[in-house]
């Protein structure tokens, strides 16, 4: 089988056993890019990281302003693990290029293909279109991670609260709060995570999708 149809198979196989088609939106969600979902509020915030900065080389230091917090636990599979670490450091991409005002900012490309590709480059651009960056702090929540039977995809999936993020104007530095509780603050995500060919340890996002409102999460 095609490396390409394989793939596509595993992430089928993967969100169909997870209940992933149900109430989803596809990855043209304008929500950006993981033990069980409930009524679990998020855990105390853990301190960032500080190999969230530079990991793989690659540079994902973001604004002081604009925080990503992952009150994650590390699961015990180590391909499960690995692969919950590059969906971080995917989520983390993305807001880079939001930063930098770039879609093709290099750290994207690091952590993302194919249609996981196309989705942080096409929300990374509908930013810079409008003129926005983001600030404020965004956590993430009730992670859970599913492996495929040959190893090569593992999906991840998490929670988001976005209560406390927000959008700002480039060049008038501008806050737009709006209404920032309730239910539209918390989206649930599904990312398939694909092993990189010839490296175990590095793993790329190739499917992202988004439930807006979800009430698991609240």
């Amino acid at each position: 089988m095609p490396v390409a149809t394989a793939l596509a198979a595993t992430a089928a196989l993967l969100l169909t056993a997870c209940g992933g088609s149900d109430g989803d939106k596809s990855k043209d969600s304008d929500k950006i890019a993981g033990a069980e979902q409930g009524a679990d509020k998020p855990k105390k915030s853990a301190a960032p990281s500080s190999n969230d900065e530079k990991p793989d080389g690659v540079d994902l230091s973001l604004p002081a302003d604009l925080k990503l917090v992952f009150d994650w636990d590390k699961p015990k599979d180590k391909e499960e693990a690995a692969a919950l670490d590059d969906a971080r450091h995917y989520v983390r991409s993305i807001y880079k290029g939001v930063a930098e005002q770039s879609a093709k900012d290099p750290a994207v490309a690091a952590y993302a293909t194919d249609e996981g590709l196309s989705y942080a480059r096409t929300q990374i651009q509908s930013r810079v279109d409008a003129g926005l960056t983001s600030t404020g702090t965004r956590r993430h929540y009730q992670e859970q991670t599913r492996k495929a039977p040959n190893g090569n995809a593992v999906e991840v999936s998490f929670c988001v609260d976005s209560s406390k993020f927000f959008s700002k104007e480039v060049k008038t530095g501008k806050i737009r709060k709006g209404n920032s509780s309730g239910p539209a603050s918390y989206d649930h995500f599904k990312i398939v995570m694909n092993k990189f060919p010839g490296k175990d340890d590095l793993w790329r996002a190739s499917l992202v999708f988004v439930t807006e409102k979800a009430k698991q999460c609240a």
